[in-house]
């Protein structure tokens, strides 16, 4: 018999399609990220694997249909959902709050990253899920393989990184949470090595960035790598001798560097901006305003360009005293700026003119409502991309 898989993630689980045939699951092994329960045998239509010990199967019966939970050999009887899919989604949920107790954390980068630091700091306790890009760790979430996800949008050195703003628009996510960490940044070398033998840095582009004036005032080549602890961890397992990497000092703990220089960043007060999301589905209660803390609403709007759309916008806010704390004009490109209108069905939209904006109000309330009931008839599109509560505090490792 012909079986096709689609994993959803590695290790994360996946489906088995048939053919309405016998299937005998064998004992339980891993194959390709997909772990197989022993069972008895079923005449199926669809098998969902589900993580160690959990399937959902959709069994036949009399010629009907039905979605059947099997864990650990035992079959839970007949599930409400039609959906095979919703069902293993809702069981690997259920499971992992049950094994964890901890959210799961989607973050690009290698253990001892900063944005693992700073999803940490968000979520104490959480189990980070390492991903090599963004892209990926927003996909992580949308495939439930992680809870929550977390960016990096602005730095106080480099600015917004408008390329991360755009990810969030490309996708379903709502920003639930907002977090600033102080990036502290280390030079580190391997066991043995003196700081008179390094010749080259290497590290993230955005910490080489930051740290520029100094390296160049120590005589220092750099390369980029594509993250701050990923370099800490080629430093390591290539036993480079000539070289260092800037990164934390939290990674020179894990893959046990040694710290030669503490603060080589050319600004001492150096913070990054990140953003928690989440699935529409997986929304946390809405925050309540609380005194020196205020909430805060974060919003894309498209428009045909000129001034006048600006005058527009600000003066929505402006009569309303709705005060902002970020404007963004997204640079002109080339390529237009394409954006999941959530509430269009679904479909996906470009446009080349574009702002991002945060002000300080719930989307609840009634004057913020009413302004972007105004901004909705101005402009060619309006998306709400998250409410949250405010956090001015500033975070650090140290």
């Amino acid at each position: 018999m012909a079986v096709s898989v689609s994993a959803y993630g590695t290790g994360a689980g996946g489906l088995i399609n048939g053919n309405n045939r016998n299937l005998q699951l064998q004992q339980q092994q891993q194959q390709q990220g997909l772990i197989i329960l022993k069972t008895r045998t079923l005449q199926f239509k669809r098998v969902a694997v589900a993580g160690k010990g959990v399937v959902v199967v959709r069994s036949q019966k009399g010629g009907v249909f039905e979605n059947v939970a099997v864990i650990n050999g035992k079959s839970t009887g007949a599930l409400k959902s039609e959906s095979v899919e919703d069902e293993l989604a809702r069981v690997m949920r259920d499971r992992a709050g049950k094994d964890r107790g901890a959210v799961r954390v989607a973050y690009q980068g290698c253990p001892g990253a900063y944005s693992e630091a700073a999803a940490i700091m968000a979520h104490p306790g959480c189990q980070g899920v390492p991903c090599k890009s963004y892209e990926d760790a927003i996909w992580a979430v949308e495939f439930r393989r992680a809870d929550r996800a977390i960016l990096p949008v602005e730095s106080t050195l480099e600015g917004s990184v408008v390329r991360n703003y755009d990810l969030l628009v490309h996708g379903s996510l709502h920003i639930v949470q907002e977090i600033q960490l102080f990036v502290h940044y280390c030079l580190l070398v391997a066991p043995g090595v003196r700081r008179e033998d390094v010749r080259r840095v290497i590290s993230h582009p955005m910490a080489l960035a930051h740290c520029g004036h100094t390296l160049a005032r120590l005589g220092l080549d750099s390369a980029p790598v594509h993250d701050t602890a990923g370099a800490a961890e080629l430093l390591l397992n290539d036993k480079l001798t000539d070289t260092a990497a800037i990164a934390s000092c939290r990674a020179a703990e894990i893959y046990g560097l040694r710290v030669v220089a503490r603060g080589v960043q050319d600004e001492s007060w150096n913070t990054t901006r990140f953003l928690v999301l989440a699935r529409g589905s997986d929304l946390p209660p809405p925050p309540q305003e609380e005194e020196h803390r205020p909430l805060k609403t974060s919003i894309v709007v498209a428009h045909g360009g000129g001034l006048d759309a600006l005058f527009k916008v600000l003066s929505a806010f402006s009569k309303r005293k709705i005060n902002l704390t970020k404007f963004e004009v997204k640079p002109r490109a080339a390529a237009l700026l394409r954006v999941l209108d959530v509430n269009g069905g679904g479909t996906v939209r470009e446009f080349e003119h574009v702002f991002y904006i945060d002000f300080e109000a719930s989307v609840a309330d009634l004057n913020a409502q009413s302004a972007l009931e105004e901004l909705r008839e101005a402009m060619t599109f309006v998306r709400v991309l998250g409410c949250y509560t405010a956090d001015s505090k500033i975070y650090s490792l140290d």
